[in-house]
């Protein structure tokens, strides 16, 4: 996985379903989702999501340490987060490997 780094200041902008979606069906809030993007974090192309705008996947950890996986594109300079939910324990581990090496 190619890691990348995402330039800031971050903007949040968000679809109304994709906000919800997320509380409803993972748990995860927005505001939980944001922070993530604020704390070490992971960022990949995800190139089998990427056919009409350019995909990203994302681990990154909230305040309260829960990690996140957040799928997301950037439009117009702006965030826009399609999926977040607690990461798995592959991912989880996949994090803390790369984040421990980069510490």
């Amino acid at each position: 996985m190619n890691y990348q780094e995402l330039s800031e200041p971050i903007i949040f902008e968000w679809d109304s379903g994709n906000q919800t979606k997320s509380l409803k069906k993972h748990g995860i809030s927005s505001q939980e989702a944001e922070d993530a993007f604020f704390r070490p974090k992971l960022i990949a192309a995800d190139q089998s999501h990427s056919k009409i705008e350019a995909r990203f996947v994302m681990y990154g950890q909230t305040a309260n340490g829960k990690i996140l996986f957040i799928s997301f594109t950037i439009r117009n300079k702006r965030v826009r987060v399609i999926s977040a939910r607690a990461a798995d324990k592959k991912e989880r581990n996949i994090y803390e490997q790369k984040v421990k090496k980069a510490a």
